[in-house]
């Protein structure tokens, strides 16, 4: 058997593996509590109908759908290590990727908008990626990112919730995440030569929603969490119940979105939309 690289060898085992039971689930909790933030933030670029456009981890492919009804003269390129939970047949512009990207390279200058979410924080050499990203931009175009940003667990009010995410915490750092690292990403965009660098953050949301995004990642990482004695079953089991009270409210991470653009020959003035702020 072929051995698999370091980065996909983390995805195809334990709490990131497409394998387990709680991953659809996992993927789709993310779409509903993001994906209007994300859309908020490409709907403000100047984005045309004939845009060729990279998305980096397509995951279920939200984002990717979205981008190919506002570029139907265009394409969109859906990348993911796993393409399993990615419909080929939703649209004739797209083209769906199945690539590990810490391998995967592009032409210079082919993509007018990338992007990517809760991607970046899990690979090795995750400067070095955003660094090639960018040079996959054509001249005007776009690169937006978005990663999460853990508060610390300590912090919160809740005794169980500090525990589960300590728990949580440590092992997303044992397989090699950095969730903190969104924090670095309007410098290292600038970094990169990339103009008119600006940022976002949506606060994330724990508890008061009829279908919580952190049940399904709790329960994804659960099996892990319990096998190295971090948490016990009657902490999950109570953590189920606290999501059930209409008074528990937690506020466990935020998403930060940071984009840039490459410069182009002949520059066009673009103005973000002012609702930007509304929407952070």
């Amino acid at each position: 058997m072929t051995q698999q690289p370091a980065p996909a060898r983390s995805y195809s085992t334990g709490i990131l593996s497409n394998d387990a039971p709680h991953e659809r689930d996992r993927l789709e909790s993310i779409q509903r509590s993001v994906d209007t933030f994300t859309t908020n933030i490409l709907d403000a670029l100047p984005i045309q109908t004939s845009w060729s456009c990279l998305e980096l981890g397509a995951g279920a492919g939200s984002i990717a759908y979205w981008l190919t009804d506002r570029c139907p003269d265009g394409r969109v390129v859906a990348v993911d290590l796993d393409t399993r939970h990615l419909d080929a047949g939703r649209a004739t512009n797209l083209q769906i990727q199945e690539a590990d990207i810490t391998r995967e390279d592009y032409t210079p200058g082919t993509f007018d908008l990338i992007h990517a979410r809760y991607l970046f924080c899990h690979l090795p050499g995750r400067d070095e990626l955003v660094a090639r990203a960018a040079g996959w931009l054509s001249p005007g175009g776009w690169l937006v990112i978005e990663e999460p940003y853990d508060l610390p667990a300590a912090t919160s009010p809740y005794p169980l919730i500090q525990r589960i995410l300590t728990a949580y915490q440590h092992t997303y750092r044992q397989n090699g995440a950095d969730m903190t690292w969104a924090r670095s990403l309007p410098g290292l965009l600038a970094r990169n030569a990339l103009t008119e660098v600006a940022y976002a953050a949506n606060l994330g949301r724990m508890g008061g929603l009829e279908k919580d995004r952190w049940r399904p990642l709790i329960h994804q990482a659960a099996p892990t969490l319990l096998a190295r004695g971090l948490i016990t079953d009657t902490d999950l089991t109570e953590f189920d119940e606290l999501l059930k009270d209409p008074a528990f409210i937690d506020i466990p991470q935020m998403t930060i979105s940071a984009w840039g653009r490459r410069p182009s020959d002949t520059p066009k003035p673009v103005t973000l939309r002012d609702n930007l702020a509304h929407h952070a």
